[in-house]
């Protein structure tokens, strides 16, 4: 560590990838900033006992705010001056955001472009910004690599998350903002979200209740444990995306831009899972098997995902490889723990 103490801000600190974000950056010897609303999309108090963790670290802060709260990230960028800015903080979901999505038009679009301003007037060395997989839509060319053409986006959610990528990269070209959007496949693990189907799977065969399995079973997901992609996204931290005039070299299946220190990043397993292998796997871990209700594909949702890890690879020497079994039976332990069941 430098003798100087980095600082980095990380938005939608109190959420599931947020607070392992934050969680292993103070590992690492940073200070953090953790910005998060705590909105009520799901149970409130499982981001507080996420936020109360990282404030036993005296390196933490914790803001309770908006993204798009006029005047409030420019007055954090102002005050704290981040080294690296983690952009987690959005509304989440493919479902709702059939239900509200005007959710996702204020949180994903107004905030991003406020914490955009704001990292235009105070720059940070290197801003991160969360994207997903979900932009792929309805590309069927697997797996899927950033270099694809990612044009057809299949829910309002993934069409946010595209519009993101393409406003930072205006902003990394007219203000040499370095911007890497790094694009999640499928994220589990200790302390997820209840609206994820690990979440919802385990709660319901503990219960006694039968799971709901979406387009009878046939999908496949890339499903990446999180202390690989938070292993992922801290070590891009230092992969900061050159300025076109200050390269020397540029991988052939690399996303940088022609004209702005600006990439795009998956971060995957690189290894499909069929979803019935996953249920499989949850069964294993609780010792139980689950009831089964076979459905058709719900609106907005793709048959598969599968990544192309090999640019994450290049630049960081990381590649996520956790197994669905030992990923999904750390998080059975951690629920049965929480929930005392």
């Amino acid at each position: 560590m430098t003798q100087h103490q980095r600082t980095a801000l990380v938005t939608g600190s109190a959420g599931f990838i947020g607070y392992h974000t934050a969680k292993q950056l103070l590992a690492d010897g940073w200070r953090v900033i953790g910005l998060d609303a705590m909105t009520d999309y799901y149970d409130v108090s499982l981001k507080e006992r996420r936020h109360a963790m990282l404030l036993q670290n005296a390196g933490f802060s914790a803001i309770n705010a908006r993204l798009e709260e006029p005047g409030k990230l420019m007055a954090i960028f102002e005050e704290y001056q981040p080294d690296a800015v983690i952009h987690l903080a959005a509304q989440a979901g493919v479902r709702y955001s059939i239900d509200a999505p005007r959710s996702y038009l204020e949180a994903n679009l107004m905030g991003t472009f406020d914490l955009l301003e704001a990292a235009r007037a105070f720059p940070p060395a290197h801003m991160l910004m969360a994207s997903t997989s979900s932009v792929y839509g309805a590309n069927m060319e697997m797996p899927y690599a950033e270099t694809h053409k990612a044009d057809s986006q299949m829910s309002f959610y993934a069409a946010t998350k595209k519009a993101n990528e393409a406003m930072a990269h205006s902003y990394a070209h007219l203000y040499d903002l370095p911007i890497t959007m790094f694009r999640f496949f499928t994220v589990y693990g200790p302390w997820g979200r209840p609206d994820m189907a690990l979440f919802k799977f385990t709660k319901a065969i503990l219960e006694g209740n039968a799971i709901d399995v979406y387009n009878h079973g046939d999908m496949m997901r890339d499903f990446t444990f999180i202390d690989d992609l938070v292993a992922g996204i801290v070590a891009l931290i230092e992969a900061v995306p050159a300025k076109p005039d200050a390269r020397e070299t540029v991988f052939e299946a690399d996303s940088l831009s022609a004209v702005a220190p600006w990439r795009v990043c998956n971060i995957g397993n690189g290894q499909p899972v069929q979803l019935m292998d996953y249920i499989k796997a949850i069964e294993t871990a609780l010792g139980q098997d689950a009831e089964k209700n076979f459905m058709p594909m719900q609106a907005g949702d793709v048959p598969a995902t599968w990544a192309d890890a090999s640019l994450l690879e290049q630049l960081t020497g990381q590649i996520p490889q956790t197994p669905v079994e030992t990923g999904v039976a750390k998080f059975v332990a951690w629920y049965r723990d929480f929930y005392n069941v």
